[in-house]
Order: structure tokens, then sequence, then C-alpha cells
């Protein structure tokens, strides 16, 4: 990434997220820093950074994981009041349904070639004035992310109300998961709903391929994935497959059109249906008249 052409994020996969940002529509910079020293009461490090246009965006960055958007917005928006701040938080939602195709709401990333220049879409120091950071890559490396274990505890002490996603209607999210029914094999449809204890690498890549054949974007199936990669409980004494490995072995998938549907694949045999209609047109010999 250079900088060179503008670009934004969706923050929310399906109900996890990798950030949360506070939107200041204002270029009052006391606001910014007030939110950045009240996070830092509980130990949440936050980050100030000039916006696009006007303004000031604040993130703060979770693991790789990513966290329930529910209980970042809790945090987030809990905060604010402390502080009696009115300000947008990124994301707008606690959870979206992607196989609708949903994507919630996007949000500029920094670090804008021509705008860096003008000093904005950087980060900023709030001990120094707000002047960037000398070396902004050397500024996000440093960063701190936040686990979830510290949301759980903010949470707990200041009794936030945080409605979990299993509490409510799942018939249009991730955590009931049969995407375009009626168009994935069986044995894809139950890969995702009950997520593997084996192959994970491998079912990844035979389900983005799947994905990719019922027309799902490469981000939105990558996407999926990620969530997915959180049902899986390895017993085959591996770790979960990581948010780098979802991306690449779904890359991989998308980058050619793979016609075959992996019925033989032992990831695969132990999710097959018996009356498939994919696997047994995969086992009928070929016609004579062909």
């Amino acid at each position: 990434m250079l900088g060179k052409r503008p670009l934004g994020i969706y923050l929310l996969m399906g109900a996890h997220t990798r950030a949360v940002v506070i939107d200041y529509d204002t270029d009052d910079p006391t606001l910014p820093v007030e939110f950045v020293n009240r996070a830092a009461h509980y130990g949440i490090e936050a980050h100030i950074e000039v916006s696009k246009r006007k303004g000031f965006h604040v993130w703060v960055f979770f693991t790789d994981a990513g966290v329930p958007a529910a209980k970042a917005r809790a945090v987030a928006n809990y905060v604010l009041r402390e502080i009696g701040h009115n300000a947008e938080v990124f994301p707008k939602q606690d959870t979206i349904d992607l196989t609708r195709g949903e994507y919630g709401n996007f949000i500029n990333l920094p670090l804008h070639t021509p705008l860096v220049l003008q000093g904005r879409t950087v980060f900023v120091d709030p001990t120094k004035g707000l002047r960037p950071a000398p070396n902004q890559w050397e500024y996000l490396e440093r960063m701190q992310y936040v686990p979830e274990t510290l949301l759980d505890e903010i949470i707990e002490v200041n009794e936030l109300e945080v409605v979990s996603v299993d509490d409510r209607d799942t018939s249009c999210s991730l955590g009931v998961f049969l995407p375009l029914p009626g168009t994935l094999p069986p044995c894809a449809r139950r890969m995702l709903e009950q997520g593997v204890t084996a192959n994970q690498r491998v079912s990844c890549f035979r389900l983005a391929v799947h994905l990719r054949k019922v027309g799902l974007p490469y981000d939105l199936a990558a996407a999926v994935l990620l969530e997915w990669s959180r049902k899986n409980w390895p017993s085959d004494g591996k770790t979960r497959i990581t948010g780098k490995e979802v991306q690449a072995q779904t890359a991989t998938a998308y980058l050619r059109e793979y016609h075959g549907c992996g019925c033989e694949d032992p990831a695969a045999k132990p999710f097959c249906d018996p009356v498939c209609p994919v696997r047994n047109t995969a086992k009928q010999p070929p016609s004579k008249h062909a």
C-alpha cells in the first residue's frame, strides 16, 4: 500500500470487527484528545487521525481475530457518554448479513498520499499539539491492539448492557449460517453451519470455490470464511486457521475457475450427503451418446 489511491473499508465482518472508529465532524482538537485520554483510563489505546475533509477520526484497533462489534460499540459509546460527546461510532451496526449483500457503513482509510502532503489522513500525537507522527509506518507498527478480555472487564465493571448476537433473531446473521440456500451443495452448507475439526485449510479452499461458483464476490467470501473459521475446533493438534490463511486460501480459489466439487476430498467426506445431486452426478459414467 503506497497511498496513491484513496481506500476505504467496511469494518463489519458478520458480527465481528477489528476496529472501532469515533468520527468527530468538527475541527475542535480538544474533543478527540478528551476521548483518547478517557479511553486510556480504561487501558484502551486510541489513535487520532486527521480526517479527509473535516474533523478527526479516533481509531481503536483489536486483535487479529476481531471482537464482537456489539461489545466494541458498547464500550465506545460508554466513553462518549462519560465525557459528554456526541459523535458517530463506526461500525454503526452490531451485525450484518453478508449473504444478503449487506456491507455496513464505509469509512475512509488513513494515509492517502496527496492528502498526507496537506497534513490530512495522518495520525497525530495528542501529547505534542496534534503534530503528525514523523514516521507513520513506525507509528502503525507500535500500536497496541485491544483484546476482547479488556472489553469484557469494562462491560462487567460498569454494568453495560450488551445484547449478544445469540439473543437476537439470527435468521439474518452469520450465527445461523445458510448462505444462498438451494445453491450450495449439502456438504458445503454443513461445513459452514458446523465448522470443522480437521483439514481446515483444504476446507477453506473448497468452501471458497463453492462460494465463487454461486457468485459471491471475493471480499464477501473472505469475510464469510473468516466468520466460519471461528466455529472450527481443531482436534488434530493444530491451531485454528488464521485470518491471513483464510484470505490466502480464498484468494487462491478466486484466481481461476475450478470446475471440480471436491466430493472425494477427505475434508468433504465427513459432511457428504449420500443423496446429494452433485455427488451422484459426479459419479455418473459418461454417456455413450456424448
